[in-house]
């Protein structure tokens, strides 16, 4: 017998519409695709979405759990994210907030390779200590000028230095030259100070070329890669997983169309459980106060999730961006503990030599 999984929607409905009506039609619409009466019976009980709870709320809203068959998911990724929130995307007032996930769907997903632990294995910083990460801006620059920036990021002692994730396949720096040569900066300022500094590419790109991406990285000595997998498909990160063993670092890129507050699926499920569940070992958003929306509460939540008990995944690690100031690097340290990985990029490079920005970051947050 498979276990059912819980789901938790917030429902808004407007003045013509039935909560219960809403909540059996998602129920329907997320499985069998059919009215009611046209389900045999001995699918409707094994494999329609039942209605657990509908509690309301106020204006209008209402708390509902549905509860789904695992057999449903066939042990596919892309058919859970299907069954979670594939046609009632296409409706409204629908918000995906939780999931309680049964120990099958864990052990069949995975999770990380590495986590936030194999991340500090890594770099070699120890357990009370926060990671720095930077990012190779702008896209425009050649080859060789983002690798001069990359050595200078690792000569200071930073920890990850990844290309931006806008940073792709350019005429001005395509893949393969600014791989060489930003990996072999890395490891020449690596020679020069004893440090330990990591070079992610980013990999995102289109099928077949994710995995030359993926492969060419890997015979460069790069132990991790940034994706994209809102562009990639989120089953691509764990397909990279699997066959090539680099550290993942998930970005956001295209998942803000879902973050309404009517309609869509949480940050924290989407960025926490979502990316973790396919292999994420680390997970950026956009830090409150910065360049984007999020409010602490919501960022919060995300770490929260990334690190909770989930089975047996290991800890993915947070990684707050989106226009930190390097000012603030310890404060936030303080408030999201050690186990995050800050990013922050801007700030470093208004102040000009990014060697001794990259310095006096690591002395504020007490790894001078």
């Amino acid at each position: 017998m498979t276990e059912r999984m819980q789901v938790d929607y917030l429902l808004t409905c407007e003045a013509d519409e039935d909560a219960d009506a809403k909540a059996r039609g998602i129920a329907l619409e997320q499985t069998v695709e059919l009215p009611d009466d046209c389900v045999p019976d001995a699918i409707r009980e094994r494999l329609v979405g039942r209605v657990e709870r509908l509690d309301p709320l106020p204006d209008r809203r209402f708390h509902c759990t549905i509860s789904f068959d695992s057999a449903l998911f066939g042990g596919e990724l892309t058919q859970l994210l299907n069954t979670l929130f594939g046609n009632i995307s296409l409706k409204d007032g629908i918000l995906l907030t939780d999931i309680r996930w049964p120990d099958s769907v864990l052990d069949t997903f995975g999770g990380p390779a590495h986590g936030m632990d194999g991340i500090r294995r890594m770099t070699g910083v120890p357990r009370n200590q926060g990671l720095l990460c930077t990012a190779l801006k702008p896209v425009g620059l050649s080859a060789h000028a983002l690798a001069e920036r990359a050595y200078a990021f690792a000569r200071g002692g930073m920890d990850i230095i990844k290309d931006d994730h806008g940073v792709a396949n350019q005429v001005d720096a395509p893949f393969a030259e600014r791989l060489a040569a930003c990996q072999e900066a890395v490891t020449r300022a690596n020679a020069e100070t004893g440090g330990n500094s990591l070079y992610f590419p980013n990999v995102t790109a289109p099928w077949p070329v994710l995995e030359e991406r993926l492969q060419a990285a890997k015979d460069a000595g790069c132990q991790g890669v940034l994706i994209s997998p809102w562009l990639t498909g989120l089953d691509a990160m764990r397909w990279a997983r699997d066959h090539f063993g680099l550290a993942l670092m998930a970005h956001p890129a295209l998942t803000g169309s879902h973050f309404r507050a009517e309609h869509g699926i949480s940050p924290e499920l989407l960025l926490g459980d979502l990316f973790r569940l396919a292999g994420a070992d680390a997970s950026i958003y956009p830090n409150t106060g910065g360049r984007f929306g999020f409010g602490l509460a919501t960022c919060e939540a995300i770490n929260h999730r990334l690190r909770y008990t989930l089975g047996g995944l290991p800890a993915a690690a947070p990684v707050p961006g989106g226009g930190m100031d390097a000012a603030r690097a310890r404060g936030w340290l303080d408030q999201y503990g050690t186990d995050t990985i800050l990013l922050i990029g801007g700030s470093l490079y208004q102040q000009g030599d990014l060697t001794a920005a990259t310095e006096t970051l690591r002395t504020a947050i007490g790894r001078g």
